[in-house]
């Protein structure tokens, strides 16, 4: 399990390469909403729980894709601390 700092970096760098398309927004804190921002669309979700269970080791099940646990970086980071602390 990796500390929160390094589990941001690696979310961010997620959105950054995929999302913003390498260009990292300095407007975009960890803890804005993608959807507000109008970052990610109902495919970008997808690609978003494929990275969460691909690259952090977290299954995530369809109760739990809702934008509490997915919708900025700082509700990503806690999801999946929380799921594998409890795992």
């Amino acid at each position: 399990m990796q500390n929160s700092k390094e589990l941001k970096s690696q979310i961010r760098g997620f959105i950054v390469e995929n999302f913003l398309y390498g260009e990292d927004n300095e407007n975009l804190t960890d803890e804005d909403s993608f959807l507000e921002f109008g970052l990610i669309d109902s495919t970008g979700v997808l690609e978003l729980v494929a990275f969460v269970e691909t690259e952090l080791g977290v299954a995530i099940k369809d109760s739990e894709m809702v934008p509490e646990n997915l919708d900025s970086v700082d509700a990503i980071a806690t999801f999946v601390t929380t799921r594998q602390q409890n795992d």
